[in-house]
């Protein structure tokens, strides 16, 4: 059965069309690469937090608790404690680096869109990119 073009991709908390806008970018492999990260991460935290949320508004980052209760949850690793761990830890992390983005736009992380993470990718590009150029000359 194949998704449907606005529906999920397989496995994946990001639609296919959500995963060409991030493919489509211009951005170079290692910026792409990280940016797809980002936004993976981003849909899944805004899922747990609609999970444990009493409101449709995007509230706080889950905190470690709840992101661990909604990772034990996930068929696919259920008896894999030590990936579900490391799946947490990563997690934790994603937050950290949201709330690094988000404070840069002045959005709440959960607020966060991939248009947002995408503008971001594309500034920490052309700053590594404009640095490297400069230490040529």
């Amino acid at each position: 059965m194949t998704p449907e073009p606005d529906g999920p991709a397989a496995n994946s908390p990001l639609t296919l069309a959500e995963l060409a806008e991030l493919e489509a970018t211009l951005l170079p492999a290692l910026e792409r690469h990280h940016l797809r990260l980002l936004a993976h991460g981003l849909r899944t935290l805004q899922a747990i937090s609609r999970s444990t949320a009493a409101s449709l508004e995007p509230g706080p980052l889950p905190d470690r608790a709840a992101i661990g209760a909604w990772v034990r949850q996930q068929p696919p690793i259920a008896d894999d404690a030590a990936f579900q761990a490391a799946l947490v830890e990563q997690l934790v992390a994603t937050g950290g680096q949201l709330e690094h983005v988000a404070g840069t736009l002045g959005r709440a992380p959960l607020a966060l869109e991939l248009a947002d993470l995408s503008t971001w990718a594309t500034r920490q590009a052309d700053r590594r990119l404009g640095q490297g150029e400069t230490s040529r000359g």
